[in-house]
């Protein structure tokens, strides 16, 4: 059975204003300069709308004073002249929830942003962790009370119906199946998160409850209102809210494909906590891994502060691992970076980019030792520089589909494995060497031969004299590819000098081909 809690923030604008300014500036009484009032201060947040400057959030005070939301500015300052006010941060406000989303994944990995108030929690089979649903919810109101946000909370099979529950019922209060039609029947229709266009025509109808709605007819329904689109919104609404129709969760994190987490009886103060931690959570969740047979290539190490902040610390693996040593080592020098604040209470590691773990046999030593790099090898120092410098670090090459030797070849972060060059060099070509310029160097020739190689040339202020050559290569330009684009052909020659050194050079051009007068000499690249 599904279960979701809705957390509600009834004066999420103000509340996330007061948080922000309480850290930096002590209670004032203006709010002209950007700094919160007192309690006693009507105090207003304002937005520009259709029919000018409205009040979208009031304090106590302003609501003592008859002051609401939706109020035009101009009456609220009629019934208040002293009243403050200042415009509303829907960004800054929109930012802050997502925050204090990532912040509730403590109760659930599943987290997602309902409303510019709201928050929904897929608590499905977790609830026990916490000592049971009611124990969960009050667990989430006290620890949100600590931190001055007001709330109010419902649990209930669906998301529309936890909603409905946390905006339009008493505080807390849960459903299950069995009773989700009676308990949402006498809730209002404003409970089914439709537009204020749709509420208006069901006010003119008389129906002003969900429960009305059940025995109505839904073709007579559909005919009362002017849009087809506005009645498929009631009749949709209120089949999510029943659990007729399917409302999948969007969570703002994709689920993990494994975790573990272990909530802290006392908060952590020092890093030696921090890594007591993480020592208990890894073999855990190797352990998980193994009953699957994968291992992982990315583990992300979350801390949840006392105040509501989390510090996150990520390492990743060439290839998926399950050893918990090895990924100890990778968060060997990452742990310092983290702020325990005051007090971390929960941590949490997670494991993403599963896949199956090959076992790679280890040579006896140099008399048996086997064909090909010892890839396992390579990938525990790959993770062990990574985990030192950083990630993205180690990289390699990689081949290109392309007959141009600099752009046959590119650079990307190394994966676990190694390319095969010799399958992707092109068909017919010759021996290239292992590492090009980065540019092709220009190289003045002395003693040239028409369609073969120099006799003598000068590269870098010095003269070779050509002892032996092999060639030519021919690369013909690619015209295939969007400009800029070479547009002559390259003959490749493999000289050596009269002092053994070897170079890979090419002429581009050909004598006579009417493509840019005299053909231009390049040396690309230096044989062992």
């Amino acid at each position: 059975m599904k279960r979701h809690v809705c957390v509600w923030f009834p004066d999420w604008p103000l509340d996330r204003l007061y948080r922000s300014r309480a850290a930096s500036a002590p209670f004032r009484d203006v709010a002209s300069n950007g700094v919160t009032p007192d309690e006693a201060t009507p105090f207003v947040l304002t937005e520009s709308g259709q029919h000018g400057l409205r009040v979208v959030a009031a304090n106590a005070a302003a609501c003592m004073a008859g002051i609401e939301a939706g109020l035009r500015f101009a009456d609220a300052r009629a019934r208040a002249p002293e009243m403050m006010a200042e415009p509303v941060d829907r960004m800054a406000d929109a930012q802050a929830l997502s925050a204090l989303a990532l912040w509730m994944e403590r109760w659930s990995p599943s987290v997602a942003l309902a409303d510019a108030d709201s928050i929904l929690i897929d608590t499905t089979g977790g609830a026990h962790l916490f000592g049971g649903e009611t124990a969960m919810m009050n667990d989430m109101a006290a620890a949100l009370a600590r931190s001055g946000l007001a709330c109010r909370l419902g649990l209930a099979p669906t998301p529309g119906a936890a909603w409905a529950l946390a905006h339009a019922a008493p505080d807390r209060t849960r459903l299950n199946e069995t009773g989700l039609r009676a308990g949402l029947a006498d809730l209002p229709m404003s409970g089914l998160r439709l537009t204020e266009g749709a509420l208006t025509l069901l006010r003119r109808f008389g129906l002003t409850r969900i429960g009305q709605l059940y025995d109505i007819d839904r073709k007579a329904l559909a005919r009362r209102f002017h849009s087809r689109s506005v009645a498929d919104a009631v009749l949709t609404r209120l089949d999510q809210a029943l659990g007729l129709r399917p409302e999948p969760l969007d969570p703002l994190r994709p689920p993990p494909d494994h975790a573990v987490r272990l909530p802290c009886a006392e908060p952590l103060l020092h890093h030696d906590g921090i890594r007591a931690g993480l020592e208990q959570l890894v073999p855990a969740l190797c352990e998980r891994l193994d009953t699957h047979g994968e291992g992982a290539r990315r583990f992300r190490f979350a801390a949840f502060r006392s105040d509501q902040s989390v510090t996150v610390v990520q390492a990743g693996a060439a290839r998926p691992v399950r050893d918990p040593d090895h990924i100890l080592r990778l968060f060997r020098d990452r742990l310092d970076g983290i702020d325990p604040g005051f007090g971390i209470e929960m941590v949490e590691l997670e494991a993403a980019g599963t896949g199956p773990v090959r076992a790679v046999a280890r040579d006896f030593g140099p008399g048996f030792g086997r064909e090909g790099p010892d890839l396992a090898g390579l990938s525990l120092l790959a993770d062990r520089i990574t985990a030192r410098l950083g990630n993205r670090v180690v990289k390699t090459l990689k081949p290109v589909e392309s007959h141009l030797p600099e752009r046959a070849e590119r650079l990307s972060v190394y994966d676990g494995e190694l390319p095969d060059w010799q399958s992707a060099a092109p068909a017919g070509s010759a021996l290239r060497p292992l590492r090009l310029f980065e540019r092709p160097e220009s190289l003045d020739v002395i003693a040239e031969i028409p369609d073969g190689p120099p006799m003598r040339f000068v590269w870098r202020r010095v003269v070779h004299r050509v002892r032996r050559a092999d060639g030519p290569e021919r690369i013909a330009p690619e015209w295939w590819r969007p400009p800029p684009r070479p547009s002559r052909a390259r003959d490749y020659y493999r000289v050596e000098d009269t002092d053994g050194r070897r170079y890979w050079i090419f002429r581009e051009g050909l004598y006579g081909d009417g493509r840019g007068g005299t053909p231009a000499w390049y040396v690309h690249g230096l044989f062992p």
